[in-house]
Formats: C-alpha cells, sequence, structure tokens
C-alpha cells in the first residue's frame, strides 16, 4: 500500500514516530507515521474537555502500533477550539483597555455598511461589551512620540474593577501602539502588580501595525480565547507528559506552518484556523504531485465545509479574515482578524448540519451542527433531528457498520424516523425524498460558496481540479464536482483524516509584521534596518525551537502604496543590509507592479512603505514513502451490492462496493459504485468513472464535462 507521506515531521527533522491530531467539532481525527507504516483513526469530541478526547484517541493508535507514549517523536496539534469559542461567543470574560475616547471603536468599525439597502441590516456584536471596555488618559502619535504619558493611577484603578466584574482575561491596544510600544507594556506591569493570575494580550506584540479598527478586533479575539486556548494545551501537555510523552507537543497555525506551545499559547488568535490550514496543506502537496496546477481544496467534516483555491501548487494566503459572518457570504458582516491565514471560505455544511423547514416552509440544511453531543439522530445518543448523515445513511450510500472506522455503529431506523419527523411530517415528503433534498442542499451550498468565493478572486471555477477529504467530502464529491462543472476530482489516501495528515507536512515557519511609516524619498534607513532585525530575531527565535536544527529560510516583503492611497500592495525586500541601491529597487519595483495591476503609474506622487514583514521557514526535502500499492493482479471485485436509492430514477439500485485497498491503477470503476475504505466511502455517481493513481490517489473523471483537466494528465506528472 503506497502512502502519500513525509519523510519528517516539522522540516529538518527525522523523527521515528510522528503525531498529528486535529480536534474538529465532531470528531478527533488522530495519525501516526512510523516509517513506511501509517496508522489512523478517530473519536469523537469530547467537547466539555477536549483534551479527554486527544488523550484516548492517542492511547487507541499507539495500542494499534503496539507503542508506548515514550517512544513518541513528535506531536502535533491542530484545534477548532478558537474558532468555536469565537463564533459561539464562549470564551472569556474580556475587558478591553485602549486609549480615551476610542473604547466604541471596536463597534464604529470602519463606518460602512456590507449591504448598503438593507434596512434591517444587523451587524456583528463585539467580543467585549461596551460597560466592559475602558478609557485611559494616553497619546502617541503615528511616529511614536510621546504626547501625553500614561495616566498609571488610571490604570491601578482598573483591577479593583476588574476583580468585581470577574475579568478574565484584558485585552491592551492603545493609538498607535504599533509606533511605539512602551504604554501598553507598562499597563501589563502595573496590572500585574494586583492581579498576577489575570491574562493580559498586548496589540504591540500580536498586531503591531496601523488601522485601530482591525488591531483592536484582533487583540480582543486574542485575549477572548486566551484562556481557553492556554487551559486546554496545558492541562493537555500536563496528561501527556505523566503519560511518558517526551517530547513537547508543536501547534499547527492558520497560515499553514507549524508553531511551538508558548507561541501558541501566547497568540491563540494564530490558531483559529489551524484544522481548516492542515487540510489546505495536504491539498497542496497532493496538487504538487498529481500536475494539478489550479486545484479546489474541498474539505468536509462533521460540522463545517471549507474551500480552499490553490494556484500553481501555492494556497491563497492572506493577511487577515472574517470570524462570525452575520450573513454567511457577505464580506464585512463578520469582525475582522488580522494574522498570517491560507485564505478559504468556510461554510455550516457538513455530516452533522442540522436540517430542518425553516419559516416560508422551505427545507434549510445548517449552518448550526449537532456537533458530537448528541450528534445525528442516527447516533443513538438522544438526537432527534435530521442531519445530513442521517439522509446518506437513509439513502444507503454510507455504511452504518464502517462509519467514523466503526467507532460509532449507526441505527439506520433512528435516521429514517428523525428524517420523517423533522422533514416529512411538514412538506408531505417520503423518507427517500428528504433524505435526497437534504443531501441537494447542503451540496448546493458548498457549491455555492465556492462559487461567490472563486468570483471575489477571479477564478474560473471549472478550470479547477476538486481535492477532497474530510470524512463527509467524498460522498458529495462528485455532486459538487457536476455542479461546478468540474472535470476531475482527486481523493488523497486517508482523506478521512486528511487535515491532521496535512499538519505533518506543514514546515515550521513564523512570519511577523510591523508598522513603520516612511517616505521613500526621505527614507531612514538605520530605523528601517533596526526594525528588519528585529523582526528576524523574533521570527527566528521562534522557528529554531521547534525545526531541530534545520537550516533557515528567510523572506521579506514590504507592502507599499502612493501616498494618500488607503491600500497597499506587496514587493519582495532582498534579505540583505538596506542601502541607497535597495531603495532605488524597491522604487522601481514597486512602479513595475502597480503598473501590472492597474495599467499605469504614477511617477508624480510619492511612494511610501507601510508595513514591513520578515518570514523565517526551516528547510528540508519531504520525500514520498516506497510504493506498495498493488499493482498487479486481477483486477478487484466488488464483495458486495449495496442498496442505494438513486435520486435520478426515484427507486433503489443495488451498487457495487469496492474495497479502496484492493484498487490497482489499471483497475477502472464505472459509475454507479462504491468505494470504502475506513474512514470514508466514495459515491462514484453516474457519469462519473473512477481509477486510482501511482501514488494512490483515487481519481474521478467526470465524463459528461466532455474536456480533459487543464493541467497535465496524472499519468504524464508521476512520470
Amino acid at each position: 500500500m503506497r502512502n502519500e507521506l513525509p519523510a519528517a515531521g516539522p522540516k529538518g527533522t527525522n523523527h521515528r514516530v510522528r503525531l498529528a491530531v486535529d480536534v474538529g467539532g465532531t470528531f478527533t481525527d488522530i495519525v501516526l507515521l512510523q516509517g513506511a507504516r501509517k496508522h489512523t483513526g478517530k473519536v469523537l469530541t469530547t467537547s466539555s474537555a477536549p483534551e479527554a478526547g486527544v488523550v484516548l484517541g492517542i492511547g487507541e493508535i499507539l495500542g494499534q502500533a503496539q507503542l508506548e507514549w515514550g517512544d513518541v517523536d513528535l506531536l502535533i496539534l491542530g484545534t477548532t477550539l478558537a474558532t468555536n469559542a469565537l463564533i459561539e461567543r464562549k470564551g472569556a470574560r474580556t475587558a478591553l483597555i485602549t486609549t480615551a475616547g476610542f473604547g466604541d471603536l471596536v463597534e464604529i468599525g470602519l463606518e460602512d455598511r456590507f449591504a448598503q439597502y438593507d434596512i434591517f441590516l444587523d451587524k456583528a456584536e463585539p467580543l467585549v461589551p461596551r460597560h466592559l471596555r475602558f478609557g485611559v488618559k494616553e497619546r502617541v502619535n503615528a511616529a511614536g512620540q510621546v504626547l501625553t504619558d500614561l495616566d498609571e493611577a488610571q490604570v491601578q484603578s482598573l483591577a479593583s474593577r476588574f476583580k468585581q466584574e470577574g475579568i478574565e482575561s484584558v485585552a491592551v491596544c492603545y493609538l498607535h501602539g504599533y509606533a511605539n510600544s512602551r504604554h501598553e507594556r507598562r499597563t501589563r506591569e502595573l496590572l500585574r502588580e494586583q492581579l498576577p493570575d489575570l491574562w493580559i494580550s498586548l496589540a504591540s506584540d500580536v498586531c503591531p501595525e496601523i488601522r485601530e479598527y482591525e488591531r483592536l478586533s484582533t487583540i480582543c479575539a486574542n485575549a477572548y480565547v486566551q484562556p481557553l486556548i492556554a487551559g486546554y494545551l496545558k492541562r493537555l501537555t500536563g496528561q501527556v507528559a505523566r503519560l511518558g510523552l517526551r517530547a513537547e507537543p508543536f501547534l499547527m497555525t492558520s497560515g499553514g506552518a507549524i508553531t511551538t506551545l508558548d507561541n501558541g499559547i501566547a497568540e491563540p488568535v494564530r490558531l483559529v484556523e489551524s484544522g481548516p490550514a492542515g487540510g489546505a496543506v495536504l491539498a497542496q502537496r497532493v496538487a504538487a504531485q498529481s500536475g494539478a496546477r489550479r486545484a479546489l481544496s474541498f474539505d468536509m467534516g462533521g460540522t463545517t465545509a471549507k474551500i480552499c483555491f490553490i494556484d500553481d501548487y501555492l494556497p491563497q494566503i492572506n493577511r487577515s479574515f472574517e470570524f462570525g459572518r452575520v450573513h454567511r457570504h457577505l464580506k464585512g458582516s463578520g469582525l475582522p482578524i488580522r494574522i498570517p491565514v491560507i485564505e478559504m471560505v468556510e461554510i455550516g455544511a457538513g455530516g452533522g448540519s442540522i436540517a430542518r423547514v425553516n419559516h416560508l416552509g422551505v427545507i434549510q440544511v445548517g449552518p448550526d451542527s449537532a456537533g458530537s453531543n448528541p450528534g445525528p439522530a442516527a447516533y443513538g445518543n438522544g438526537g432527534g433531528l435530521a442531519t445530513v448523515t442521517d439522509a446518506n445513511v437513509a439513502l444507503g450510500v454510507t455504511d452504518p457498520g464502517r462509519f467514523a472506522v466503526g467507532k460509532v455503529a449507526l441505527d439506520v431506523t433512528l435516521a429514517r424516523d428523525a428524517l420523517s419527523s423533522s422533514l416529512g411530517a411538514q412538506t408531505g415528503m417520503s423518507i427517500e425524498s428528504s433524505a435526497v433534498a437534504v443531501v441537494e442542499i447542503v451540496t448546493e451550498n458548498m457549491a455555492n460558496a465556492a462559487r461567490v468565493h472563486g468570483s471575489e478572486l477571479g477564478k474560473s471555477i471549472e478550470d479547477y481540479t476538486v481535492i477532497a477529504f474530510g470524512g463527509a467530502a467524498p460522498l458529495h464529491a462528485a455532486r459538487l464536482a457536476r455542479k461546478l462543472g468540474v472535470a476531475r476530482l482527486i481523493i488523497p489516501r486517508s482523506a478521512g483524516v486528511g487535515s491532521a495528515l496535512g499538519f505533518l507536512w506543514a514546515p515550521v515557519a513564523y512570519q511577523t509584521v510591523r508598522s513603520l511609516l516612511q517616505r521613500l524619498d526621505n527614507i531612514d534607513i538605520p530605523a528601517v534596518q533596526r526594525l528588519l532585525d528585529e523582526l528576524s530575531a523574533t521570527a527566528q527565535g521562534i522557528v529554531e525551537r521547534a525545526s531541530a536544527g534545520a537550516p533557515l529560510k528567510q523572506s521579506r516583503l514590504v507592502y507599499m502604496r502612493y501616498a494618500g492611497q488607503g491600500h497597499e500592495i506587496a514587493i519582495d525586500l532582498p534579505v540583505a543590509p538596506i542601502t541607497q541601491a535597495t531603495v532605488r529597487s524597491l522604487k522601481d519595483s514597486f512602479e513595475t507592479r502597480y503598473a501590472q495591476l492597474y495599467g499605469r503609474h504614477l511617477p508624480h506622487i510619492a511612494i511610501e512603505t507601510v508595513n514591513w514583514s520578515v518570514s523565517v521557514e526551516a528547510v528540508a526535502d519531504i520525500a514520498v514513502a516506497p510504493d506498495t500499492l498493488r499493482t498487479g493482479g486481477a483486477p478487484a471485485v466488488a464483495h458486495h451490492a449495496r442498496s442505494v436509492f438513486d435520486a435520478q430514477a426515484g427507486e433503489w439500485r443495488s451498487l457495487p462496493a469496492y474495497e479502496r485497498e484492493e484498487l490497482n491503477p489499471a483497475q477502472q470503476v464505472v459509475g454507479p459504485a462504491l468505494i470504502v475504505e475506513d474512514e470514508t466511502t466514495t459515491y462514484v455517481e453516474d457519469g462519473f468513472r473512477a481509477a486510482v493513481s501511482e501514488l494512490g490517489y483515487l481519481v474521478l473523471d467526470n465524463l459528461r464535462v466532455g474536456r480533459v483537466a487543464p493541467e497535465a494528465s496524472l499519468a504524464q506528472a508521476e512520470q
């Protein structure tokens, strides 16, 4: 069996036993690598104490591999805890300290309307309510000069107020604190003297950039989730250490890189999209190995679905994203977080997404989920509302005995009863028709999200190859590809635990950014050099802790604009001392790039720099495990037939079910058919042809598109 697995964990290491754990909203996924051997597993997420599910799942995997905790050389963790806390508003009781007169900026925002003509428009509520936002007398200008000293007595008086209010965490963000952090740091010192156990987040540490609203929103989010994430990580590390784990765990970040435990506790906002980022890293590697220069990552789990565009084997990267959108597909309807993040769209469309009839008499699926407890009705844990999983069970697509590696025995009768009571009783539809409607609606929701996201980025989705993973994605991938007009889709091995597997592909890396406004025609070269040296030292120190002596690669960017403009474009900055020659080169590069984007440059307007960024990454080659695919012998035969309801024919049909492990590259499976494995099932719908590539990927071609995928064929790419 060929495993598309990396030979090492964080780049530059040669760990013998590596573990990756992804804590999702419904399931906790675990992957263990021991050389070329791989073990995977799933357990239900223990939402009240996530560390319990992690320890349980790791213990089961170690038992399968006949290993002890002390044999583990590397543990990488990813989690949706921060995301869920922000969206569900279940974080710490948080206060905000800011410059006097600016406390309402988190509500004022950008003074715009995301839906211009909606008279009933609702904006996302700030994480910190108005009565817990405190203004302090102080003032620093944009150049970092102190105009008004910090009123220390006022800060000290806040300590008793925080005790009265039961404040657990505090966000500190002063006007222009990015230019001079002295007042923010002094505020932390004063509060710590009276409240040593108080969590304190400084904007000058987490987001030292211009744009006050984004900085305020980011530091509030960091403070809001910090006690939750820190508590979880400390409890987990304490438990695994007592069980015998020798190495300190590492964490997956939203930007698709690995970082240290200390950094994750200090800046938990960087972990908000850690799980989905791991999936994007996996899709990036699969695309590169398959020759798919344009790929669409499709990750569908138990709670959400995530979609990410990958061009030239690189995922879309952004410096910010929104969470908690009031309207799912409208930019500006959420709260911004300014961190390095893989650009993706995430919607409430997973196996646990709840289906109901809304006030208009129309079936609606999601965005809320049944989660792991009680879960879908078929789990038998008391859930009574119909979900996507219940629909797939009722249609015969999901094998009740093999769901989640056999960890959850699904009850078909309970699934059918939920569909009947939740949907059929109100719509008059049969159980089968209700189930078909749920599957069709949730797939259309995902397709619509992909279309909107592609339109925002200027992408033609039909030119992309879909890479599907997550426990629920292979069930819906063919139908999604048909809706999007996509010619080819790829399902990697161990797709059901794809995000966790992606953690083991991710590099050790860290990006830091800081604002320093400079005019190119009057630039302060020594100040810029000092800033870059500080940024380099910070990023390098974090990466060195997790890279085990690997060589480091550094890259730099400077964000530039014409004076008076509101936004910048990123320009590559050489990793070398800043000189006048560097400044002239930056001017030429900016004008060239500006002309490429907008058709002309503006030679009569001064150019200025806004943000300076340094990224450090550990460098090492990632190899593919030896080929152990089944390549000879007779084609695999269907071990059994499964009765599946055919929506187009409106009747039950007997479909062949193949074991994925027994397929070889010489064999083709023409739909409709099922290809089953431990973590998921691939539904090869009518009009699709499936085959296993030389790398072990399951490749489905859409025969109704009438064209070949735009990239090179898989056979050519793999030679």
